[in-house]
């Protein structure tokens, strides 16, 4: 009802009817991604937290509207508005265009422009409804007000809310050719939570094999660099990315359970003798490898290059103001990726690295690597047992060791592989 006290007008009438339409259309592809069309080897009892907690706040939101006033409105229509927009293109535009629509993506489009009608109803809420009567900086003030707080709460609370369903819905919705320099099987393997990932496998020809993390694109080179001096290198497709089964998390929040998953495979190998198993990661897929040696003993070497943060639980350990100024936007981030991924953060890397010892480490970063993987790397090393060894690339931005110095890069990494996995001296 209008705070004037009169009845509606057709124009207050209307955007009520197009704000409850925006909520809808949000409210529908929310459903329908997590209850009616989840994810390949998910089920809807396993969505119940990142399904009907959202719906009970967008439920919350469409019962609010009519008893807060224009401000309180508009604010509330363009936060949400802006969340349904990134939620819908993060997740439907982005499979749309890679590999056509289907599924929850018809959906999930429906949501974007639900998400573009809530702003356009708030937009117009704060024109419309400002006041004449009273001075002129009272009018400019409070509508500068209502903007910066609109601002503020979809920047700061929505929008990355809205990136964190991103985050845990979508991923490389393809799987890229196979470049391995090798022949290569195409193999797959069960997790413990009863998910089938899909990857490919170049058989080992020294009797040890390596774990190349994450996904099957980025940790090519350094795959075909160990085939080339014999290592049997395994890739895989992360959990809901290309042909693997499940939720996708871009963070690797479930990533050790997966890397349990393929040590488990390795060691069923033939080709692959005495458990001579190890693994390279980069950036997410160093952090995974590096929490799956803490946690079990199958991975007899880890080479970690730009292990950076996965939650504010890393995030919260960086010195300095500027990365304390980021604290509060990266609990937002988490707080959504716990909610939309069903899981809490795992444990913090500083905390776990400690036990792998005694198996080696190799701790790799840049000199111009992310500000969080310049300030964490060193910490892990430092707290991780021996033995260890720290290289900071020179040159060199995130996990572009292996460009910058291509032979230094080979040499090392094959000659800790050696050591540890051969024995060689």
């Amino acid at each position: 009802m209008r705070t004037d006290g009169s009845s509606p007008s057709g124009g207050v009438r209307r955007r009520e009817a197009a704000a409850y339409l925006g909520l809808a259309l949000i409210g529908v592809h929310i459903a329908d991604d997590n209850f009616v069309q989840p994810q390949p080897g998910t089920a809807a009892v396993d969505h119940l937290v990142s399904g009907l907690v959202p719906l009970a706040a967008l439920a919350l939101v469409a019962i609010s509207y009519r008893r807060v006033g224009h401000g309180a409105r508009a604010i509330l229509t363009i936060a949400v508005g802006a969340f349904g927009v990134v939620i819908g293109a993060g997740e439907a535009v982005y499979y749309s265009i890679a590999v056509g629509p289907s599924g929850d993506d018809y959906t999930g489009l429906l949501a974007v422009a639900g998400g573009a009608l809530l702003v356009g109803v708030g937009v117009t809420t704060l024109w419309q409804t400002r006041r004449r009567h009273s001075s002129i900086w009272r009018r400019y003030l409070r509508r500068a007000i209502i903007v910066v707080i609109s601002v503020g709460a979809a920047y700061f609370v929505f929008l990355p809310f809205g990136l964190s369903y991103v985050f845990t819905h979508s991923a490389r919705a393809v799987v890229p050719e196979a470049k391995l320099d090798a022949a290569y099987e195409n193999v797959k393997f069960s997790t413990r939570d009863g998910l089938t990932l899909k990857g490919w496998y170049v058989p080992s020809r020294n009797g040890a094999a390596v774990i190349a993390a994450p996904g099957r694109a980025g940790s090519q080179r350094p795959a075909r660099m160990l085939v080339h001096h014999g290592y049997g290198v395994l890739l895989f497709d992360r959990r809901g990315e290309g042909k693997s089964d499940g939720d996708p998390n871009e963070f690797g929040w479930s990533g050790a359970t997966d890397l349990d998953a393929a040590v488990t495979y390795l060691e069923h190998r033939r080709d692959v003798r005495g458990g001579r198993i190890g693994g390279i990661g980069l950036s997410v897929g160093a952090e995974t490898l590096l929490q799956a040696a803490a946690q079990s003993h199958g991975l007899k070497a880890v080479v970690s290059d730009g292990a950076g943060s996965r939650s504010v639980r890393e995030d919260a350990s960086l010195a300095g103001w500027r990365n304390r100024a980021e604290v509060p936007t990266s609990m937002v981030v988490s707080a959504g990726v716990a909610l939309f991924s069903n899981r809490l953060p795992p444990p913090q890397l500083n905390a776990l690295v400690a036990r792998i010892a005694p198996r080696p480490v190799l701790f790799i970063y840049g000199e111009h690597d992310q500000p969080n993987v310049r300030g964490l790397t060193p910490k892990y090393y430092r707290n991780a047992g021996d033995p260890k060894e720290l290289w900071r690339v020179p040159g060199a931005g995130h996990t572009g060791g292996i460009d910058a110095r291509p032979r230094e890069y080979e040499r090392r990494v094959t000659r800790f592989f050696d050591r540890a996995l051969l024995g060689a001296r």
